[in-house]
């Protein structure tokens, strides 16, 4: 149980490549594998499509997923999940019920004589003034309070009509704009003039990506996706890669 296993944007509750219900097999298969030498498994954020806890309520689904993470903490792995753009309204339901720590912010963690720099990656860096804006409407405690006055039959309903118009338009923009073009790089670099961070560790990309930062010394790593990739990342005796499940013909973005 010497490895650290990291992966992000399942977005459980929306149809892709595969169904939501095979894609979260798929995902249950993945952790079958892992926890034979698990020691912990970071889920980076977007686990779900949409998740909104009600005071009593939350959105049925993903049963078997929850249940083989407790199962899997049980066998004392350590799970830490994260919010992310998608699921950011995940309150406690999550960690009363299965005992993880959850993450609404970047954190930096000290493993296997290395530092880490993990969020989902969301908000971060240079441009897309106009998500951050929405972003903090969202995580706005009147907005949340709005949001579940409604019924939740309909509000779970306008919900994903919202979570699939912003996943269209995350499609056209799912495409390497080139290590100048990237925004969470960019961040990585302005970052490092502070302080190092050996591995910069992103979700919300969608694009499995492992990057050389300017110190020649740092790394950046986006986790990619289930929806097209089901990659993911291991950190074994310091050294972190990129790798596929179930996938022969998945591409690691290099730079």
């Amino acid at each position: 149980m010497s490895k650290i296993y990291f992966a992000s944007d399942f977005h459980l509750g929306l149809d892709a490549r595969l169904t939501s219900r095979d894609r979260e097999l798929q995902i249950i298969r993945w952790l079958d594998v892992v926890r034979g030498d698990a020691e912990s498994i970071y889920l980076v954020g977007d686990l779900f499509d949409f998740w909104f806890e009600y005071k009593s309520v939350v959105p049925k689904g993903h049963f078997r997923l929850l249940a083989k993470l407790a199962d899997l903490i049980d066998d004392g792995i350590k799970i830490s999940l994260f919010t992310g753009n998608h699921d950011m309204w995940m309150f406690n339901y999550l960690k009363d019920e299965l005992g993880v720590p959850i993450y609404r912010e970047p954190i930096i963690i000290e493993a296997q004589g290395k530092k880490l720099y993990m969020g989902h990656g969301d908000g971060l860096g240079p441009g897309d003034h106009g998500y951050k804006f929405i972003k903090k409407v969202f995580a706005s405690p009147v907005s949340q309070w709005l949001f579940a006055r409604l019924h939740p039959n309909f509000a779970f309903r306008l919900a994903h009509f919202w979570s699939g118009q912003s996943r269209t338009q995350a499609y056209k923009k799912d495409q390497w704009h080139g290590k100048e073009g990237e925004w969470l790089i960019s961040f990585c670099n302005e970052y490092l003039q502070d302080q190092h961070i050996d591995y910069f560790i992103f979700g919300h990309r969608h694009l499995p990506i492992l990057c050389n930062l300017q110190d020649g010394k740092s790394r950046y790593i986006n986790l990619g996706d289930w929806l097209s990739y089901n990659s993911y990342a291991v950190m074994e005796d310091g050294v972190i890669n990129l790798s596929f499940f179930e996938n022969d013909k998945g591409e690691i973005r290099y730079c």
